[in-house]
């Protein structure tokens, strides 16, 4: 899960810098490209008031990404490449290539067992056993 917080008005497709970032992360992952990893994988776009926002100076024209992984997923080459691809995909949605200094990425793990999906807290291990099932039924 990815999560953008800007102030309304950063980016003029929202739906598509979402869509960007969660094509990113799963590129990032190296995940199959099954239906699993692909409607799992999404991004929401937060749109803040300009008043919602500000840094010590005053500043409001930074934007905040936070991406949800399950344990372990990212290494730290991983870790150094999600950063710098969301980092660039954002600058690039804003059309303002300075907005690459002022996007802050930060990342985070879920706990082995702390990852839901359908109604289910999965394992890591369940999650990979999910993803062999439906790479068995693609053959």
């Amino acid at each position: 899960m990815i999560d953008v917080y800007a102030t309304t008005g950063t980016f003029s497709n929202s739906r598509q810098l979402a869509q960007d970032l969660a094509a990113a992360v799963m590129a990032v992952e190296q995940v199959p490209d099954i239906p699993l990893f692909r409607q799992n994988t999404a991004a929401f776009v937060h749109k803040l008031p300009e008043h919602a926002l500000s840094d010590v100076d005053g500043g409001n024209d930074h934007v905040r990404v936070q991406v949800l992984t399950n344990h372990g997923a990212l290494d730290r080459a991983k870790q150094l490449a999600v950063v710098r691809r969301l980092t660039d995909i954002v600058a690039e949605a804003a059309a303002d290539p300075t907005l690459a200094e002022r996007t802050w990425v930060l990342l985070t793990e879920a706990p082995d067992g702390g990852w839901g999906l359908a109604g289910h807290a999965h394992t890591n291990g369940e999650l990979v056993d999910a993803a062999r099932r439906e790479l068995a039924r693609r053959d």
